[in-house]
């Protein structure tokens, strides 16, 4: 079975993570929400073909992000335009939370789990839990609270439950045959007990029934116990992507405990 090529699964990620603003500007796809995840707050070329228009329409796409009063993000994949990279250092733009874009065949992933719950929106409990993850912030809370009503394709958001009570979550979206999962987290005092591979599993199982042939999730390279962990249970690297930004904006990097 052939992998999904880049634009397989980028095409997967916009379906896979909405965001209530997107437009398009030659080869980019430029989205906005609330400021939180990268993923639904930055532009990114699907497109590596030279852009003779390049430079215009990096000003353009700032003004977008200007005029919701955002600093501009973008999102920079094998698929760039050539000397994108370059035009931005150039605009005062710095690189920042590389990510590694992790894929597996889904049925070497999948396995179902009688503590697993899975509901078509986040929960209290589902919230809660996600909220002890050291990267998680305000902004990435209201986005998962209201990616239900975004989403074009089916989603899921899966508690399991130790002794009665929520003790890891993660929520999983499939995009036709390219599922990915998101959001994975154990509480602190159920950590280290083979909950999160469990709850990998079990959004893989989700996502098989509904005909997904291949899974993908995206990681910091800076999280490198999420790393080891997909990379134990069989998932490979695909490719990677990065941020650019201003340095006077000062976005921060995201952090992993």
């Amino acid at each position: 079975m052939t992998p999904p090529d880049i634009l397989a699964l980028e095409r997967a990620t916009l379906s896979t993570v909405p965001a209530p603003r997107i437009a398009f500007d030659g080869p980019f796809v430029v989205r906005a929400y609330a400021g939180g995840t990268g993923r639904a707050n930055a532009a990114s070329s699907l497109d590596p073909s030279p852009d003779p228009d390049l430079a215009a329409r990096i000003a353009r796409i700032e003004g977008f992000y200007a005029a919701l009063g955002v600093p501009p993000r973008f999102r920079s994949t094998p698929l760039d335009p050539p000397g994108l990279a370059e035009a931005l250092a150039a605009r005062g733009y710095v690189e920042k939370d590389e990510t590694v874009i992790l894929l597996a065949p889904i049925a070497t992933l999948a396995a179902p789990d009688l503590a697993a719950q899975a509901h078509p929106e986040p929960d209290a409990d589902w919230m809660a839990v996600t909220a002890t993850a050291e990267h998680q912030s305000p902004a990435r809370r209201r986005e998962k609270e209201g990616t239900p009503a975004l989403l074009m394709v089916p989603g899921a958001w899966i508690t399991l439950r130790e002794a009665g009570q929520p003790a890891a979550v993660i929520s999983a979206v499939a995009a036709g045959p390219i599922a990915g999962f998101f959001d994975l987290a154990v509480r602190p005092e159920h950590r280290r007990k083979g909950l999160a591979a469990r709850a990998v599993r079990a959004a893989a199982h989700w996502a098989a029934g509904l005909g997904a042939e291949w899974m993908f999730c995206q990681v910091a390279k800076a999280n490198i116990a999420s790393i080891a962990l997909n990379t134990g249970l069989g998932m490979t690297e695909a490719y990677r992507y990065r941020y650019l930004v201003r340095a006077a904006d000062a976005v921060p990097s995201l952090k992993f405990g």
